[in-house]
């Protein structure tokens, strides 16, 4: 079950498009996974919700990353994903961004009920 979180204003509070998130993470899978402490181009994302950005045991992460206050919720992964680079300036993610929010909301969704 995915926690309700509706941090659009296009997502309703009790919507969340589970199998359409899972989708959307195969995006993600290409740099990252969801085991703990196993990175690959980018670091795991177990139990990101909560976590410091920057701040995960055996990644090297950017200065940017690193120095950021930021504290991964749906709001902020939400505003990250839509423009990496844009959100956290000096961030080295190359990926360009989830312009789509259905796709995006659906992805938040689906990673918050991890």
């Amino acid at each position: 079950m995915c926690i309700a979180v509706g941090f659009t204003q296009q997502a309703g509070a009790n919507e969340c498009d589970e199998q359409r998130g899972e989708k959307v993470y195969t995006k993600c899978a290409a740099c990252h996974t969801l085991e703990e402490g196993v990175h690959t181009a980018g670091p795991s994302l177990f139990k990101l919700f909560g976590r410091k950005a920057g701040k995960v045991k055996g990644f090297p992460f950017s200065y940017a990353f690193e120095s950021s206050d930021l504290i991964w919720n749906a709001e902020t992964l939400s505003a990250f994903l839509e423009n990496p680079m844009g959100y956290i300036p000096g961030s080295v993610m190359p990926f360009g961004g989830l312009k789509n929010t259905e796709e995006r909301d659906a992805l938040v969704c689906w990673m918050a009920g991890l």
